[in-house]
């Protein structure tokens, strides 16, 4: 396991927390790989019942790196969330959907599938990729400093890749999320649903890891169940094949970028990104 994530045990809780509080906990590859194998170590640790996720710092995590110096887009990892050739090497369209399948739709949709309970710990920025990583936990625990964005469709990308915004928030407020790219608070994020609960930011370790614990008394087998069956509705009313359409937009958005602007990003960094907002 990297530096990038950092795993304790309490009790029954294994706590998985991200640890690149310089950059606000931008997600690269390498915090990717780490994440799956604190995940992985949890699911098979028979004495951990839930797993806390969390940031260090500052921040829950200010979505995908996209500009630190650790950035590490053409390098190869392990691959095995999904069963698809390696984007080092590839050209265009084909390496940016390689890369992009695995490391952050297949990585989701792979956590989104652990059997254990996850919360997610939240406080200051939550922003686009953070959002994916908050959206397949199963309970999220929001301080009230928490605030939560997806703004890439500054960049003419409908939503991060993990296109959940309809189930997590609805549709119209998914709609006012992406149109506006502005942030919205842990208050607004309870109120649509999205949060479960939101507490003061000094309360906020203490009541994740008194719900941590309440989940963990329950049979193990019949949580994983349940998880199991709510996922199964979630995909029945339509969230597993709209992110799959969805998912063929944002590629065609970073076509349409690279062929126009000569950047698959439209030539937008993090700075660029937080100039464009103000």
């Amino acid at each position: 396991m990297a530096d990038e994530v950092l795993y304790t045990r309490r009790d029954a809780v294994a706590v998985v927390m991200m640890n690149r509080p310089r950059y606000r906990n931008a997600q690269n590859s390498a915090m990717t790989y780490a994440l799956d194998a604190a995940f992985a170590r949890a699911v098979n640790d028979d004495e951990v019942a839930v797993i806390v996720l969390a940031g260090a710092g500052d921040h829950f995590s200010a979505g995908h790196d996209i500009g630190t110096p650790e950035r590490d887009i053409d390098k190869s990892f392990d691959r095995h969330a999904v069963l698809w050739w390696d984007h080092v090497g590839k050209a265009g369209a084909d390496n940016r959907y390689a890369r992009e399948m695995e490391v952050y739709l297949g990585m989701c949709r792979r956590w989104r599938e652990i059997p254990k309970p996850v919360i997610a710990m939240v406080h200051g920025a939550c922003i686009a990729g953070g959002l994916m990583l908050a959206w397949v936990c199963d309970l999220i625990v929001a301080a009230e400093d928490a605030f939560f964005a997806d703004p890439v469709v500054r960049m003419g990308i409908p939503g991060v890749e993990y296109f959940a915004h309809p189930w997590m928030l609805g549709p119209r407020f998914a709609k006012e999320v992406l149109f506006t790219g502005g942030r919205f608070s842990a208050e607004r994020a309870y109120a649509v649903g999205m949060v479960n609960r939101v507490v003061p930011r000094t309360e906020l370790e203490a009541a994740t890891f008194a719900m941590a614990a309440e989940v963990a008394a329950m049979p193990s087998f019949g949580l994983a169940l349940a998880k199991r069956a709510v996922n199964q509705c979630e995909d029945q009313m339509g969230l597993r094949p709209g992110m799959e359409a969805v998912f063929g937009l944002h590629h065609l958005a970073h076509a349409h970028n690279a062929e126009v602007r000569g950047d698959s990003l439209a030539g937008l960094d993090a700075r660029g990104m937080k100039k464009a907002a103000k």
